[in-house]
């Protein structure tokens, strides 16, 4: 029986997209959670996946020099996110770097989330899930909500000239209503960059 459970839970894996997290209960349907954890154990001792961290498998993705390759970071926030129901946002230099803002690629990526707070290592990056308050993860598009948490990290009186110009043009490709929404999330200096994304 184990053993039918270890094929299926490869199969599905193999099935999916490569440097995809998976959880034991995303296998739920196939048996308990002691029979599908000592399967994905099994799976691990045969290098048909990897243990990412604790409690997260994949099949590693493929690379130039290894095919050990982790999933992302960014992959390993959204399956929890998804997994725990939860809101994550991302903030700091992460939020810069993913905006074009910042050339500089942080090993220690950090989040917002109105879910469980945790920190986990991800082949050589960080991941840290910091806890906040529901208004902060409330925002409806993505980039919108990615500048406001770079602003933040920026600072008031602190944003250059070119650097709000960028970030009036990201704007203006957001959704509408979503930006409309979003603004009223954010503090008031931030606003008044956000709404010039507004005008024709």
């Amino acid at each position: 029986m184990d053993y039918t459970i270890e094929n299926k839970i490869f199969d599905r894996m193999k099935k999916a997209k490569r440097g995809m997290a998976f959880f034991a209960s995303d296998f739920a349907v196939y048996g308990t959670t002691k029979a599908c954890n000592k399967a994905l154990e099994r799976l691990t001792q045969q290098e048909k996946i990897m243990r990412v961290a604790r409690g997260i498998y994949a099949i590693p993705q493929k690379g130039m020099f290894s095919n050990r390759i982790p999933p992302s970071v960014e992959t390993v926030a959204a399956a929890l996110a998804r997994r725990d129901k939860a809101r994550i946002i991302p903030t700091g230099l992460y939020a810069l770097n993913a905006l074009g803002l910042s050339t500089q690629v942080p090993m220690k990526i950090v989040y917002l989330t109105d879910g469980t707070p945790r920190k986990l290592k991800i082949g050589k990056a960080t991941l840290l899930l910091k806890k906040t308050t529901a208004k902060n993860t409330a925002t409806y598009g993505k980039i919108s909500g990615l500048v406001i948490q770079a602003l933040k990290s920026l600072g008031k009186g602190k944003v250059e000239e070119y650097e709000e110009e960028k970030i009036i043009a990201l704007l203006k490709k957001e959704n509408r209503e979503h930006l409309a929404n979003d603004i009223k999330l954010a503090p008031d200096w931030i606003r008044n960059i956000m709404r010039k994304a507004l005008t024709d």
